[in-house]
Formats: C-alpha cells, structure tokens, sequence
C-alpha cells in the first residue's frame, strides 16, 4: 500500500466531511430558562420581572462560531411581576398589548466569539410591530452530554440593556425608568426524532 496515498486519501476525506459539517440545533428547555428584567421605580426601587415558557432553537457551530444563530420567542402570556394587577396593566395598549402582538422574539444576525467562553450575540428584537438592534453579552456555562437526559446539551448566561421607549412601551417614563436591563439564563438540548 502506498502510504503517502493512503495519507493523502485520508485528508481529502476529512476536509470534505469538515466541509458539509452543519452548525448542531439545539431546542430550549422551558423549564430551565428565564428572562428576568428590572427597571427603576421612580428612583426609590428597581422591581423585576420574568418572561417564562421560553420557545426557541440555538443553532452552535463549535468549529466556526460566526456559523452559529439563536432564535427565539417570548410569550408575553408567560409575564409575571409578582403583582398580578401590574401583569394585566402591562399586556395592556398602554404597555405590550399583548391582545394583539402576543410574543416577543429575537432573531441574531451575528454571533461573535471573544475568547474564554464569551460571545457578543447582534440580533433584532420585536416587541409589539417594532424591531430594533440589541446585543446580548453571552457566556457559556456548559456544553456536553446532560447527566439526566443523556442528551447532548449547551447552558448560557446572557445579559442586555435598552431603552424601552424605543420598542413603543414607554408609558411613565422617565419617573419609571426608561433602560431595561435584561438577565437570560437558559439550556437547551440537541432536537431529536424522538
């Protein structure tokens, strides 16, 4: 057998394999994800809120993260403050109008690695009919098998802020601050047949 052949054979396969290599669609788990939010309250508080029921798809591409995208849809039905009469003022006109746009999602454009498990993640976010440019600053918690479901996993944490007279939810401000500042944690798991 000629070995420098035989070497050569085994490269090109590997570069073609390399080459049709697709990014690994990984499905969010609901159960463990959540998008937090704070503002402040007239300069006296900063209450929160959480977005649940997360529905999504993280598409990783590990050998070239400008591959990788994230997708995402938020069901404002899920919103909880805590205070159940501020729930409902919120999925007003005056706030969300949930009635008539029901989700908030986001869509990136561009994922970026930065080195040490971070990632700057550009997408567009729409809230009500309005989409704007956000950026998320990521980092990755863990990615490998999941000690309970046996499936390949990925964890996130996340973090954004914006203005939310920009998206056409700017009732009260500025007493109640206009800068939400967002914290996402979320895992997601590789989508099976099954």
């Amino acid at each position: 057998m000629n070995i420098k052949a035989f070497t050569f054979g085994l490269v090109v396969a590997s570069v073609a394999v390399a080459s049709v290599a697709k990014p690994v669609d990984y499905k969010i788990d609901p159960t463990h994800t959540a998008t937090v939010f704070n503002w402040n309250h007239f300069g006296f508080s900063t209450p929160s809120a959480n977005f649940s029921d997360i529905q999504g798809t993280i598409s990783v591409d590990n050998a070239k993260p400008a591959n990788s995208s994230v997708n995402v849809t938020i069901p404002l039905a899920s919103l909880n403050t805590n205070v159940k009469a501020l729930d409902e003022h919120l999925k007003t006109a005056d706030f969300f109008d949930a009635e008539k746009y029901p989700n908030i999602t986001f869509k990136s454009t561009k994922v970026q690695a930065l080195g040490k498990n971070k990632y700057k993640i550009t997408g567009n976010l729409t809230v009500k009919d309005v989409t704007k440019p956000v950026v998320l600053d990521a980092v990755l918690n863990k990615q490998g098998v999941h000690p309970m479901t046996k499936a390949q996993a990925i964890g996130f944490n996340a973090t954004t802020s914006f203005n939310r007279s920009a998206f056409g939810v700017g009732g009260y401000v500025p007493n109640v601050g206009d800068k939400i500042t967002v914290n996402i944690t979320t895992e997601a798991s590789v989508a099976t047949d099954k």
